[in-house]
């Protein structure tokens, strides 16, 4: 499948995530996975962006940090939402938004098994690294469900999909 480009609508998908609360702030606390709707984000201004694999180092250290950083900016942009999505587990990405400090300002979806990146053109067979199928790296302002900016990183490190380009965009 062609990936995913601008104009078109992404198609339905449901993702897990574990919602912050104060309760999270206790390290035993785990929380509990709910789902999340892409259709909660009709009407609405959303920043999606996805990495390969929370914890790793692309990932934990280049790609998710800035966007914590320019929440004050792209919420003056008038973004409604912002979401970042990996193919691991709910209970993964909350382990990682807790540890990265995102409370209440960036969703951790989990795409398990990448099946809705797919429907994008946007998953990555992994295996070969141990990983398994991953989401890609990428970026999309949607506005109402409709695509208004992508970006695809074909190589490795973070450029098209970071919180900058991203911000460009807006």
């Amino acid at each position: 499948m062609a990936a995913i480009k601008v104009g078109d609508t992404i198609p339905e998908g449901t993702f897990k995530y574990v919602p912050w609360s104060e309760a999270l702030e206790d390290s035993l606390v785990c929380g509990l996975p709910v789902d999340l709707s892409t259709n909660e984000w009709k009407g609405k201004k959303v920043v999606l962006f996805s990495v390969p694999g929370a914890f790793t180092p692309t990932c934990h250290t280049n790609h998710l940090p800035p966007y914590l950083e320019k929440y004050d900016q792209f919420k003056a942009k008038g973004v409604d939402a912002i979401a970042v999505l990996a193919a691991n587990d709910p209970f993964v990405m909350s382990g990682w938004a807790r540890f990265e400090g995102l409370k209440d300002k960036i969703i951790a979806l989990s795409d398990n098994g990448a099946q809705w990146s797919k429907k994008l053109g946007l998953d990555k067979d992994l295996t070969a690294n141990g990983l398994g199928i991953r989401t890609s790296r990428y970026a999309l302002i949607l506005e109402d469900n409709v695509v208004k900016y992508v970006g695809i990183e074909t190589d490795r490190g973070v450029t098209v999909s970071g919180a900058d380009a991203v911000l460009a965009h807006l």
